[in-house]
């Protein structure tokens, strides 16, 4: 159950306990179509601009559990570095 899989990232597990290489691996993006991987980009842009920025990183778990706690900032700015391919400080959806 992916709920269960995330679990790990819930209120309350203490801030900077959060891992994105664990977090893709449980998620399994890295074995997902890319229209699937789109599916996901789109529900995370949450002001639809066609790119993930920071604010909205900072509560990514939120969209795959409810109980998801909200990274700290120190865990957003790792995340967004992860997956900001061009240096621009947002992730695009390719």
């Amino acid at each position: 159950d992916f709920s269960k899989q995330l679990s790990g990232f819930s209120s309350p597990v203490a801030a900077e306990s959060f891992n994105y290489k664990k977090f893709f691996e449980m998620v399994g993006l890295k074995k997902k179509s890319p229209e699937d991987v789109k599916k996901v980009f789109h529900i995370l842009d949450k002001d639809r601009s066609g790119f993930i920025e920071e604010e909205e990183l900072k509560f990514v778990l939120k969209g795959f559990t409810p109980d998801g706690r909200d990274l700290s900032d120190k865990e957003t700015k790792a995340l967004l570095a992860a997956g900001d391919k061009d240096g621009d400080g947002k992730i695009g959806a390719d």
